[in-house]
């Protein structure tokens, strides 16, 4: 691409930023400027992780770490063979900034704050020249016979660009695509994943922020099921299990309009007769002692009281009075909890969206679309989404550097 060229970069998000400032580091002789709808830009790296900015997975093999993504798992195999966690991990460190591997694997600033990582791409943009631009919504991009583009920009003049960065985020609205099929881009219909489960009946409602560390969710009658930790909330559950569950079965769930019956094994991986023999030795050890006094599972006591009345057990009744139907009834409840869940609960500045472009129509290579040329993407705009853990920002990273990359090749 000649000198003194124009990047525009739509969205300042982490794909957004990252594509950006790569692309005016790696090419000086560019011009790069980005556009941000809304006040702020990074909002999503900020509320991250709790306001930690859970920044990638430490994960550092790319066949491993494409797994974790239920859309666009083959292709971010190659794509991880670029820009992988490593090199996230050395681009932040060659920078001042260090991260530190919690024991799930997520990583996160050494600082446990998210303002770390949005400084430290402000920086890189100021250092850079970059321009940004807030409030600033792009409405409309139209390419010329000339292979540019010009830009229409709400309650501002049009402006002319060389080529362009799509990094929009991910929307659950279909209509929020709508100018980019004017492009000539299909859209894949976007559907929310990452989300919790709400309970038709509110069983738990009053234990909303115990968790179990170990256990599984499975939705009856598939194959889709996750282990790890369960968080139950107001609502119904959460936690990695849950976020992990909801996002292989997106678009499942959503032909089902989030009405679905799924089993829990709250005891991960210990199966159903495993749990009924220790319960049968409880009952004959503790012969005397009443059924809420029990430590051989891993169970808060208030949920483990509830999951007694759950099987029909007076928690005062006496471990030698259980029956054996009541153990049974009791170990379904442990191991084979069946729950109706009816809607589900995605956190609005945080949600995940399965949908977007198609990756059919971009070379992945170097995320130059196949249809318009010097039109690139990064970013959850694609129809790319990761399970929870770091690795939808470790994707956003990925992306933005290919396309950062390429952009200014001739």
């Amino acid at each position: 691409m000649p000198n003194s060229q124009k990047i525009a970069v739509v969205g300042g998000g982490a794909a957004g930023f990252f594509a950006a400032v790569n692309t005016a580091r790696l090419h000086p002789n560019l011009q790069v400027t980005i556009f941000e709808k809304s006040r702020e830009v990074l909002s999503k790296v900020r509320i991250s992780g709790g306001g930690r900015c859970n920044v990638t997975h430490h994960c550092f093999d790319p066949e491993v770490m494409s797994k974790a993504y239920p859309r666009g798992s083959r292709e971010l195999r190659w794509a991880f063979e670029q820009f992988q966690p490593a090199d996230t991990v050395s681009w932040f460190e060659d920078r001042g900034i260090d991260l530190k591997t919690e024991d799930d694997g997520r990583m996160f600033p050494t600082t446990d704050d998210s303002a770390t990582i949005i400084n430290c791409l402000k920086r890189e943009a100021q250092k850079h020249n970059v321009d940004v631009y807030n409030r600033y919504r792009v409405e409309a991009i139209t390419p010329t016979k000339n292979q540019q583009f010009i830009l229409s920009i709400k309650k501002q003049e049009s402006q002319i660009f060389d080529a362009v960065v799509i990094a929009t985020g991910g929307s659950n609205r279909r209509s929020t695509y709508q100018w980019l099929e004017e492009l000539e881009h299909s859209i894949v219909e976007p559907v929310p994943s990452l989300f919790t489960f709400n309970f038709k009946e509110k069983i738990f409602e009053d234990l909303a922020g115990i968790a179990i560390e170990h256990g599984s969710v499975n939705i009856k009658d598939t194959s889709f099921e996750h282990h790890g930790p369960i968080l139950i909330t107001h609502w119904g559950l959460s936690g990695p299990a849950v976020l992990k569950t909801s996002a292989w079965a997106a678009r499942y769930l959503h032909n089902q309009e989030y009405s679905f019956t799924i089993n829990v094994n709250w005891l991960h991986p210990n199966k159903p007769h495993e749990v009924q023999e220790e319960l049968k030795t409880l009952r004959e050890k503790n012969a005397r002692k009443t059924a809420q006094k029990q430590n051989v599972f891993p169970i808060p006591n208030r949920l483990w009281i509830r999951f007694l009345e759950l099987a029909n057990i007076a928690p005062t009744m006496r471990w030698a009075e259980l029956s054996n139907q009541q153990i049974h009834d009791l170990t379904q409840e442990l191991v084979n909890a069946q729950y109706d869940i009816e809607g589900k609960t995605t956190y609005k500045d945080e949600f995940v969206t399965s949908g977007g472009i198609p990756l059919d129509e971009i070379n992945m290579g170097t995320m130059e679309s196949q249809k318009v040329p010097n039109l690139y993407f990064a970013g959850e705009v694609l129809n790319i989404d990761g399970i929870t853990g770091g690795y939808n920002f470790q994707s956003a990273w990925t992306t933005g550097w290919i396309a950062a990359q390429n952009i200014g090749g001739e």
